[in-house]
C-alpha cells in the first residue's frame, strides 16, 4: 500500500476548506492501495515525511511566498 501524505499550512477558512476536499479527491481514488494521511504542518515530524511515498504540500502564497509554517519543513 502506497502512502499519500497532505501538509497543510490552512489558516483560513476557505484555505482549509479546499485542503478538505483535496483529501476527499485523494481517498476517493478508485483504488485499494492509497493510504492518505493528513497533517498540519506544524505536527509533521520529518519521520512522517520519510514513511511518505507522495507528499502534497498545501500553503496559501502571501506576496509571492510560501506561508511561513511550511518553510520549517
Amino acid at each position: 500500500m502506497k502512502q499519500l501524505l497532505i501538509v497543510a499550512h490552512a489558516p483560513s477558512p476557505n484555505t482549509q476548506a479546499l485542503c478538505e476536499q483535496i483529501r476527499v479527491g485523494a481517498e476517493q481514488a478508485d483504488t485499494d492501495a492509497i493510504k492518505v494521511s493528513s497533517l498540519s504542518a506544524f505536527n509533521t515530524s520529518h519521520t512522517d515525511v520519510l514513511n511518505a511515498d507522495a507528499i502534497i504540500l498545501f500553503t496559501p502564497e502571501n506576496l509571492g511566498y510560501m506561508s511561513g509554517a511550511l518553510r520549517l519543513l
